[in-house]
């Protein structure tokens, strides 16, 4: 079911109260176009009559970098200990086994109610790292690009902007080892992704709201010769498309890629692959200093789910060296045990806080405030991930925005200077986001989805069916 969102009828909003650039800016008159993309960001403004005032102070909305929508149904079912050691690999066999459940119509309301979940929390765009592309024994769907297909209906129904990644996974291990057999839904060819990702363009045209590139899943699920083939062959339909992939969450993928290619995962990839700012690199969690210098230089995005990582035991990314060395970084959810940024960017600075022994790590020297730092960096990080023109509030790119709650406890009473710190690090009850604008259009109101009734109930049927079976 299509939603049609109530348009600003003037294609303008003011607001009294701005983040422009990185700094609160009064008086802030917003216009853009048919399309939704800025075409005036004018501070100081006289609000002109007609035009409807935000009702509360206004940020960027925050892209969600890093989602596999799926897991959305799994979150609280891991938790318990399976194995006398439990980890990641352990997690992800159980993870193996629901995802053999998940049927198209599924996916369709998992992923519907998720996206409407991102939305009323701020987050205007997700990258959909999406791997689940077959029938549970192996076999194509008779569209290959079904499963594909309803994460991005879902995304235009709830009406958030999505960047599709496709992924490429073949192996079940470094040295081409064969997969296993509860990784069948998930195995392509170079040709077969690189085919996908075109019958996604021509059923689902890219737009200022979609977009696609492609995801090699792993230095271990792919080979060297296959990689090279699918980057190739995306540069030449589409030189700009993002690539993401996942690298370095694991020390066991670390020292296996030492044994299979004499280096590691992030030194290999920078060596042998043309990394530059097309590229997000997710969670990279285990880098030596080398790496992370060559890292930040290459232009990259560290894609960092702090969330999941804790979840799974991943481990603590060396945030403080990256930063000082100029890195980009952006936020994802992940598995979605919890969907929300604030959540993210707090864990974030809290690892460097437990591991340092130190307070307000993750500043600069032009931003001596966490909260403010970490959420103009992530914004901008996420939005460059997306390969989409989302971010800050600049003419040329969408208008996606959040506006907060004026009379919530972490926004009432406080100076501009305090309220992404109130909002980040203040556990004040209740959701600190009004409205959510994407492209021009009001897609939450009040805290509201127009849909959100009704994708509830189909997700919670959908919910009892995994769950019972």
């Amino acid at each position: 079911m299509t939603i049609h969102f109530p348009p600003i009828q003037s294609r303008q909003l003011f607001a009294r109260i701005a983040r422009v650039d990185g700094t609160w800016r009064s008086n802030v008159l917003l216009r853009w176009n048919a399309d939704g993309m800025l075409t005036g960001v004018e501070a100081d403004s006289v609000c002109p009559n007609g035009v409807d005032t935000a009702a509360g102070p206004v940020l960027p909305g925050m892209s969600n970098l890093h989602s596999h929508a799926f897991q959305r149904a799994m979150a609280g079912l891991t938790e318990y200990r399976a194995t006398a050691a439990d980890s990641f690999w352990s997690w992800r066999d159980l993870m193996y086994r629901f995802a053999t459940r998940i049927s198209p119509d599924d996916l369709d309301a998992i992923a519907r109610w998720l996206y409407i979940e991102m939305l009323k929390c701020g987050y205007t765009s997700v990258c959909e790292f999406h791997y689940v592309h077959h029938a549970p024994d192996g076999q194509r769907y008779a569209n290959p690009a079904e499963m594909a297909s309803r994460t991005v209906g879902a995304a235009t129904d709830s009406g958030i902007g999505i960047t599709v990644l496709p992924v490429l996974y073949q192996y079940g291990g470094f040295g081409c080892a064969p997969p296993n057999p509860s990784q069948q839904r998930f195995i392509q060819s170079p040709d077969e992704l690189l085919a996908m990702v075109d019958a996604l363009r021509d059923g689902f045209p890219e737009s200022v709201s979609r977009r696609y590139g492609v995801a090699p899943h792993s230095l271990r699920a792919v080979s060297d010769r296959s990689l090279s083939t699918v980057i190739d062959g995306l540069h030449r339909v589409a030189p700009d498309a993002p690539v993401h992939i996942h690298i370095a969450e694991q020390m066991a993928e670390v020292t296996a890629c030492v044994d299979a290619y004499g280096q590691r995962p992030v030194e290999w990839l920078l060596d042998h692959m043309p990394v530059d700012s097309r590229w997000c690199l997710v969670h990279a969690t285990h880098v030596s200093d080398s790496e992370v210098q060559s890292l930040a230089r290459s232009g990259a995005v560290a894609g960092l789910c702090l969330t999941t990582e804790a979840n799974l035991g991943d481990g603590i990314f060396p945030m403080e060296e990256y930063l000082q060395a100029g890195g980009k970084f952006g936020i994802g959810s992940d598995s979605h045990i919890a969907v929300d940024w604030r959540s993210e960017l707090r864990l974030l600075e809290y690892g460097q806080r437990l591991t340092r022994h130190r307070r307000n790590v993750l500043t600069s020297e032009r931003e001596s405030r966490v909260a403010d730092h970490l959420f103009d960096a992530a914004v901008d990080g996420g939005a460059l991930a997306s390969g989409r023109p989302v971010g800050q509030l600049h003419v040329g790119s969408l208008a996606d925005l959040i506006v907060l709650h004026n009379d919530h406890d972490a926004i009432a009473e406080h100076a501009p200077d305090s309220w992404l710190s109130s909002v980040v690090f203040g556990e004040h009850g209740g959701n600190p986001i009004r409205d959510v604008m994407v492209a021009g259009r009001w897609v939450i109101q009040e805290g509201q989805h127009a849909n959100e009734t009704a994708a509830r109930a189909a997700y919670r049927a959908c919910l009892k069916r995994l769950l019972r079976s």
